[in-house]
């Protein structure tokens, strides 16, 4: 069994940063991949950024290109969302979620099998 600890959320004004983390701790498979997802009230959950290992291979949504920034430090079994230029949209519960590694990094939140149990990002205008 794998759990996903999140931390990190919070409040802050536009244009502001805040940095995520995602601690894994548990049975995890060689290849895997880990992802941040977010789901806003009232919205779906929607992909946000993706990182592959040992492939470290990454993946940003279009909203969040050039803004976001996703890292893991291997020996702490930690994924990190760095979040830049915070806008009022980006303003959700963030989850982190984790899955094998089929050669890709997708999108779809079906595609993993392990999920924290969500943090929330409050970006104020």
């Amino acid at each position: 069994q794998v759990q996903l600890i999140e931390s990190g959320g919070g409040l802050v004004q536009a244009g502001g940063s805040l940095r995520l983390s995602c601690a894994a701790s548990g049975r995890t498979f060689s290849n895997y991949v880990m992802a941040w997802f977010r789901q806003a009230t009232g919205k779906e959950r929607e992909f946000v950024a993706g990182i592959r290992w040992p492939a470290r291979s990454t993946t940003y949504a279009n909203s969040v290109k050039g803004r976001f920034t996703i890292s893991r430090d291997n020996a702490k079994n930690t994924v990190y969302l760095q979040m830049n230029s915070l806008k009022p949209e980006d303003t959700a519960v963030y989850y982190c979620a984790l899955g094998r590694d089929w050669g890709r990094l997708p999108a779809a939140a079906s595609e993993y099998d392990y999920w924290g149990q969500g943090t929330q990002v409050t970006v104020s205008s």
